[in-house]
């Protein structure tokens, strides 16, 4: 049986963070290293893809188009060499636009331009489906809501600017969009059971042991 045209959706966060510590000199430092991972996992299927030498294309969406027909064999070689990066091929067209919706997400919270646009006219104009049809494909999908896979993905990125340091939580919160202090605590408590403070506490004394 052979394939052609299919498309693989690349499932990233688009940033990671790692926390650690090095010995040197009996000097104890600490450390943060942060990579946008959406890029990382392009290259790795640039890089897979090239080396199996099969045709391809990419586009804004991290969507991967096969040119041309491939085998089985083909397909088994695909998945793989991209298996051990966590990477899958999406079948149905309902996850792709799903995954879609979540890059067009994270686009949206890393872009200071962008964020002064509502997420439901960014995600129609973007994605070129009504905010109805994305959504309910989304929640069908997900079983939650584009709203608050929203305020789940800002929680995170509170998260990585508290571990950053060097930002007051009223600087997040206006990084974040947040109209104060206040909102950005409410909806980080309800997220994670935790206040911001109780948060930085709990990672600063993890960092001391």
């Amino acid at each position: 049986m052979a394939f052609s045209g299919r498309k693989l959706t690349v499932k990233s966060s688009i940033f990671v963070q790692l926390n650690g510590n090095t010995d040197n000199h009996r000097r104890m430092a600490h450390f943060h290293l942060r990579y946008k991972a959406s890029e990382v996992i392009r290259n790795i299927i640039i890089e897979q893809l090239n080396y199996l030498q099969i045709p391809f294309s990419i586009n804004a969406q991290n969507e991967l188009s096969v040119h041309g027909e491939i085998t089985e064999k083909d397909r088994f070689k695909i998945e793989e060499a991209l298996q051990p990066y966590g990477i899958t091929i999406v079948e149905k067209e309902s996850d792709s636009l799903v995954e879609s919706i979540k890059y067009a997400i994270e686009e949206l919270l890393n872009s200071p331009v962008s964020r002064t646009e509502k997420v439901s006219s960014y995600l129609s104009r973007k994605l070129g489906y009504s905010y109805s049809s994305l959504s309910n494909r989304f929640s069908e999908d997900t079983h939650t809501s584009i709203e608050n896979f929203v305020i789940l993905r800002r929680i995170e990125h509170a998260k990585r600017l508290m571990l950053q340091g060097g930002n007051s939580l009223t600087e997040i919160a206006g990084k974040l969009d947040y109209s104060s202090v206040a909102h950005l605590s409410r909806q980080f408590k309800k997220t994670t059971g935790l206040t911001p403070t109780t948060f930085l506490r709990i990672i600063e004394r993890r960092e001391i042991t």
